[in-house]
Protein backbone atom coordinates (compact mmCIF):
# COMPACT_ATOMS: atom_id res chain seq x y z
CA UNK A 1 0.00 0.00 0.00
CA UNK A 2 0.71 3.51 -0.81
CA UNK A 3 1.30 6.55 2.11
CA UNK A 4 -0.97 8.93 1.97
CA UNK A 5 1.86 11.30 2.79
CA UNK A 6 5.17 10.73 1.61
CA UNK A 7 3.80 8.11 -1.12
CA UNK A 8 6.21 5.53 0.06
CA UNK A 9 4.95 2.02 -0.79
CA UNK A 10 5.62 0.12 2.29
CA UNK A 11 4.38 -3.36 3.69
CA UNK A 12 4.18 -2.40 6.95
CA UNK A 13 1.74 0.54 6.72
CA UNK A 14 -0.36 2.12 9.62
CA UNK A 15 -3.69 3.33 9.55
CA UNK A 16 -4.61 5.79 11.83
CA UNK A 17 -7.73 8.31 11.14
CA UNK A 18 -8.35 5.72 8.35
CA UNK A 19 -5.53 7.61 6.85
CA UNK A 20 -2.71 4.80 5.54
CA UNK A 21 0.82 5.42 6.93
CA UNK A 22 4.09 4.38 6.21
CA UNK A 23 6.01 3.60 9.50
CA UNK A 24 7.79 7.11 9.38
CA UNK A 25 5.37 9.28 8.77
CA UNK A 26 3.07 7.35 11.37
CA UNK A 27 5.71 7.95 14.35
CA UNK A 28 5.37 11.62 13.85
CA UNK A 29 1.58 11.95 13.42
CA UNK A 30 -0.38 14.02 15.65
CA UNK A 31 -3.26 12.49 17.93
CA UNK A 32 -5.83 15.59 17.37
CA UNK A 33 -7.92 14.87 14.37
CA UNK A 34 -7.74 18.09 13.05
CA UNK A 35 -3.26 18.22 13.15
CA UNK A 36 -3.48 14.93 11.91
CA UNK A 37 -5.50 15.88 8.61
CA UNK A 38 -3.20 19.14 8.57
CA UNK A 39 -0.20 16.86 8.46
CA UNK A 40 -1.48 14.84 6.01
CA UNK A 41 -2.28 17.56 3.56
CA UNK A 42 1.27 18.86 4.13
CA UNK A 43 3.01 16.54 1.03
CA UNK A 44 6.96 14.87 1.51
CA UNK A 45 8.21 13.47 -0.77
CA UNK A 46 9.33 9.78 0.62
CA UNK A 47 12.98 9.90 -0.33
CA UNK A 48 13.67 12.68 2.24
CA UNK A 49 12.67 10.26 4.98
CA UNK A 50 14.79 7.16 2.90
CA UNK A 51 17.68 8.09 6.32
CA UNK A 52 15.40 7.15 8.54
CA UNK A 53 14.44 3.45 6.89
CA UNK A 54 17.52 3.11 5.90
CA UNK A 55 19.01 3.40 9.01
CA UNK A 56 16.40 2.34 11.15
CA UNK A 57 16.35 5.65 12.98
CA UNK A 58 13.22 6.52 15.14
CA UNK A 59 12.63 9.16 17.58
CA UNK A 60 14.34 7.94 20.91
CA UNK A 61 16.33 5.62 19.69
CA UNK A 62 19.17 7.58 20.25
CA UNK A 63 18.52 8.45 23.98
CA UNK A 64 17.63 4.89 24.83
CA UNK A 65 21.13 3.78 23.76
CA UNK A 66 22.89 6.62 25.74
CA UNK A 67 20.85 5.63 28.81
CA UNK A 68 21.73 2.15 28.12
CA UNK A 69 25.02 3.03 28.02
CA UNK A 70 25.19 4.35 31.04
CA UNK A 71 23.40 2.07 32.93
CA UNK A 72 25.92 -0.58 31.82
CA UNK A 73 28.62 1.42 33.80
CA UNK A 74 26.49 1.11 36.41
CA UNK A 75 24.89 5.01 37.22
CA UNK A 76 21.34 5.84 37.47
CA UNK A 77 19.59 6.39 34.62
CA UNK A 78 15.96 7.16 36.00
CA UNK A 79 15.36 9.23 39.68
CA UNK A 80 16.30 7.89 42.88
CA UNK A 81 14.72 5.68 44.97
CA UNK A 82 13.66 6.42 48.52
CA UNK A 83 16.95 6.11 50.93
CA UNK A 84 19.67 7.83 47.63
CA UNK A 85 20.37 11.11 46.16
CA UNK A 86 22.07 11.43 43.20
CA UNK A 87 25.16 13.63 43.28
CA UNK A 88 27.24 14.17 40.86
CA UNK A 89 26.02 10.83 38.57
CA UNK A 90 25.95 8.94 41.43
CA UNK A 91 23.57 7.37 44.12
CA UNK A 92 24.52 7.78 47.60
CA UNK A 93 22.53 7.18 50.36
CA UNK A 94 21.02 9.57 52.10
CA UNK A 95 18.86 10.18 55.36
CA UNK A 96 16.06 7.95 54.05
CA UNK A 97 18.28 4.69 53.63
CA UNK A 98 17.50 3.58 57.19
CA UNK A 99 13.40 4.15 56.08
CA UNK A 100 13.84 2.10 53.71
CA UNK A 101 15.75 -0.69 55.23
CA UNK A 102 12.83 -0.25 57.59
CA UNK A 103 10.50 -1.03 55.57
CA UNK A 104 12.11 -4.08 54.10
CA UNK A 105 12.40 -5.06 57.80
CA UNK A 106 8.66 -4.88 58.69
CA UNK A 107 7.32 -6.23 55.67
CA UNK A 108 9.52 -9.17 56.82
CA UNK A 109 8.77 -9.36 60.69
CA UNK A 110 5.38 -8.81 60.64
CA UNK A 111 2.01 -10.09 58.80
CA UNK A 112 0.57 -6.41 57.73
CA UNK A 113 -1.56 -6.33 54.57
CA UNK A 114 0.25 -4.50 51.85
CA UNK A 115 -2.39 -1.56 52.17
CA UNK A 116 -1.87 -1.48 56.11
CA UNK A 117 1.95 -0.90 55.31
CA UNK A 118 2.07 1.23 52.56
CA UNK A 119 -0.19 3.70 55.52
CA UNK A 120 2.76 2.83 57.90
CA UNK A 121 4.87 4.44 55.79
CA UNK A 122 3.29 7.07 53.79
CA UNK A 123 3.63 5.61 50.91
CA UNK A 124 0.83 4.23 47.85
CA UNK A 125 0.36 0.64 47.47
CA UNK A 126 2.20 0.80 44.36
CA UNK A 127 4.96 2.61 45.77
CA UNK A 128 5.35 0.31 48.00
CA UNK A 129 5.69 -2.26 45.40
CA UNK A 130 8.26 -0.56 43.71
CA UNK A 131 10.26 0.18 46.58
CA UNK A 132 10.24 -3.90 47.74
CA UNK A 133 10.84 -4.73 44.18
CA UNK A 134 13.69 -2.39 43.08
CA UNK A 135 16.90 -3.93 42.41
CA UNK A 136 18.88 -0.66 43.01
CA UNK A 137 18.84 -1.23 46.92
CA UNK A 138 21.04 -4.28 46.06
CA UNK A 139 23.63 -2.50 44.72
CA UNK A 140 22.42 -2.82 40.50
CA UNK A 141 20.65 -1.23 37.62
CA UNK A 142 18.05 -2.68 36.07
CA UNK A 143 17.39 -0.65 32.68
CA UNK A 144 15.38 -2.22 29.69
CA UNK A 145 14.66 -5.35 31.09
CA UNK A 146 19.11 -6.15 31.93
CA UNK A 147 20.32 -5.77 34.99
CA UNK A 148 24.00 -4.43 35.78
CA UNK A 149 26.29 -4.10 38.81
CA UNK A 150 25.99 -0.96 39.89
CA UNK A 151 28.99 1.06 41.63
CA UNK A 152 26.52 2.77 44.50
CA UNK A 153 26.62 1.22 48.44
CA UNK A 154 23.43 -1.27 48.82
CA UNK A 155 21.25 -0.54 51.42
CA UNK A 156 19.72 -4.11 51.46
CA UNK A 157 21.44 -7.12 51.75
CA UNK A 158 20.47 -9.90 49.18
CA UNK A 159 19.01 -12.31 51.89
CA UNK A 160 16.28 -9.50 53.30
CA UNK A 161 15.86 -8.26 49.59
CA UNK A 162 15.14 -12.20 48.21
CA UNK A 163 13.51 -13.03 51.53
CA UNK A 164 10.87 -10.12 50.52
CA UNK A 165 10.59 -11.34 47.40
CA UNK A 166 9.27 -14.98 48.23
CA UNK A 167 6.80 -12.86 50.64
CA UNK A 168 5.35 -10.38 48.05
CA UNK A 169 4.99 -13.39 45.73
CA UNK A 170 2.41 -15.43 48.51
CA UNK A 171 0.99 -11.68 48.75
CA UNK A 172 0.18 -11.11 44.87
CA UNK A 173 -1.60 -14.79 44.24
CA UNK A 174 -3.81 -14.61 41.88
CA UNK A 175 -7.45 -14.61 43.47
CA UNK A 176 -10.00 -17.25 42.78
CA UNK A 177 -13.50 -16.09 41.89
CA UNK A 178 -16.45 -17.80 43.57
CA UNK A 179 -16.94 -20.44 40.64
CA UNK A 180 -12.93 -21.39 41.23
CA UNK A 181 -10.88 -20.41 38.09
CA UNK A 182 -8.62 -17.39 38.06
CA UNK A 183 -10.01 -14.15 37.92
CA UNK A 184 -8.98 -11.80 35.10
CA UNK A 185 -7.85 -9.05 37.06
CA UNK A 186 -5.64 -11.03 39.16
CA UNK A 187 -2.41 -9.34 39.12
CA UNK A 188 -0.04 -12.28 38.06
CA UNK A 189 -1.23 -14.73 35.79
Amino acid sequence: MTCEKCGYIDKKEKTIFGVLLCKICAIFAPQETQDFQNYVSEKIDWKKLDTFRKYKQHPGQKQKQGMQKIASIGKPVTRAPLGYDVIDGNLIPNKDAARAHSLFKTFLARNYSLNSLSKNFALSVNGLKKILTNRTYLGEIKFDNQIHKAKHQPIISPEIFYAAQRKLKTYLKPRKNFNGTKSASSPLP
